[in-house]
């Protein structure tokens, strides 16, 4: 049973278009994701269910109000680079609910819910956010941290790898109290890049080279954990 005063930690890890075929859990066989399939193997594997979109920014909406995004007016496509409009300040998100509650919050990766400072993370109930406004195949794509651009162009290769040491640094400065953290990667959504350790190494070519490190990083954020 829950104890009040102890509430579980919370990650929740998103990728961007993967297919539900890429993953031995799944049944995939040419991608190897062995981190993925042991939290399979000790946890809970759902095989039946829905997305509240098949698009990133009224999914992404869906995930983190638990409301239908045509409730928040976010229901008829993705949010582009050069739009004004993103998730409205007023819906309550997940962040909110549990920074209310005492959690320290922090998103990593991809946002796309709004590339304007009305709209951005640090605004929804996230108190720190290091990751890209939009899918990076639109224009104006960059790096922030917080509120700040720290990177432009971004050097994509190693994306991957730098969300999993800002989620395990995280982590690390949060493992006295409870916390929520937001992992949503960039890929395998297109154009794809891998850093150099995992170029070439999967029989599924450069799109199974995003997902091993994909499924890489989820190692190490479980080892962070088991350490702590």
């Amino acid at each position: 049973a829950a104890n009040a005063d102890s509430p579980p930690n919370i990650i929740l890890i998103l990728a961007d278009d993967l297919g539900i075929g890429d993953v031995g859990a799944f049944g995939g066989r040419t991608i190897k994701t062995p981190h993925l399939d042991r939290i399979a193997a000790d946890g809970a594997v759902l095989t039946n269910f829905y997305a509240s979109a098949n698009i990133c920014s009224p999914s992404r909406a869906g995930i983190l109000t638990g409301r239908y995004p045509i409730r928040s007016g976010m229901a008829w496509d993705v949010v582009t680079a050069e739009d004004a409009h993103g998730l409205p300040p007023e819906e309550v998100t997940i962040a909110d609910m549990l920074r209310a509650r005492g959690y320290s919050t922090a998103m990593v990766g991809k946002w796309h819910l709004g590339n304007r400072l009305p709209y951005w993370p640090t605004r929804q109930g996230f108190e720190s956010f290091y990751g890209v406004p939009h899918s990076n195949d639109m224009p104006d794509f960059a790096l922030y941290r917080d509120e700040q651009k720290i990177e432009q162009p971004v050097d994509q290769a190693t994306l991957t790898r730098r969300y999993t040491q800002e989620a395990v640094k995280f982590i690390g400065a949060h493992s006295t109290r409870p916390f929520f953290l937001y992992l949503a990667h960039t890929f395998p959504h297109i154009p794809l890049f891998v850093s150099a350790e995992f170029a070439g190494k999967s029989a599924a070519g450069l799109y199974g080279d995003a997902v091993e490190e994909i499924d890489w990083s989820t190692g190490q954020i479980v080892q962070a954990l088991q350490k702590l």
